[in-house]
């Protein structure tokens, strides 16, 4: 189960990132079930320097409760990427997650906020440094193995300012 803070979000904050995530085709028909793990969901290409990276997206908060649960193995360069409807302090936990993980936590712009090791079947805690819209998680020692820390830049159609 991944969680998050809740926060009081404005009808015109609702309407603004309702229209982001349409405009960046991120809503639509995924597969949910508490039973196994998401397979069918929205994906979105980004990249880190000349790193591809191919992300599911989970948008909805079901999609983003079940996350990577259930999951067996993962490809090396793919993910996950948890958007969120505004920046808060988002905090995760690896119940019923089978893979160790690495989370990202990103800014609006693409910038690596700071990263966290998560271990499988835990409820230990892993929060942002600061408020975050974007998650991504990714094989634990993926971001390591390419050199990618704090600061860095993630590149893709949810970082592109209109």
């Amino acid at each position: 189960m991944k969680i998050s803070a809740l926060a009081f979000v404005s009808p015109a904050r609702q309407t603004l990132a309702a229209s982001l995530l349409i405009a960046l085709g991120l809503l639509g028909g995924a597969a949910h079930s508490q039973d196994g793990p998401q397979l069918n969901l929205q994906r979105v290409e980004l990249t880190s320097g000349m790193h591809r990276i191919d992300a599911q997206v989970a948008a909805t908060p079901d999609q983003r409760q079940t996350g990577l649960m259930h999951r067996k193995e993962m490809p090396q360069h793919e993910g996950m990427l948890f958007v969120f409807e505004q920046p808060a302090q988002q905090c995760f936990w690896m119940k019923n997650t089978l893979l160790p993980l690495t989370a990202a936590f990103v800014d609006d712009d693409g910038t690596v906020v700071n990263l966290a090791d998560m271990k499988p079947q835990t409820l230990d805690s892993h929060c942002s440094a600061k408020p975050v819209r974007y998650v991504l998680e990714m094989n634990q020692g993926w971001f390591a193995q390419k050199g990618i820390k704090a600061g860095a830049k993630l590149g893709g159609a949810p970082f592109r300012r209109k």
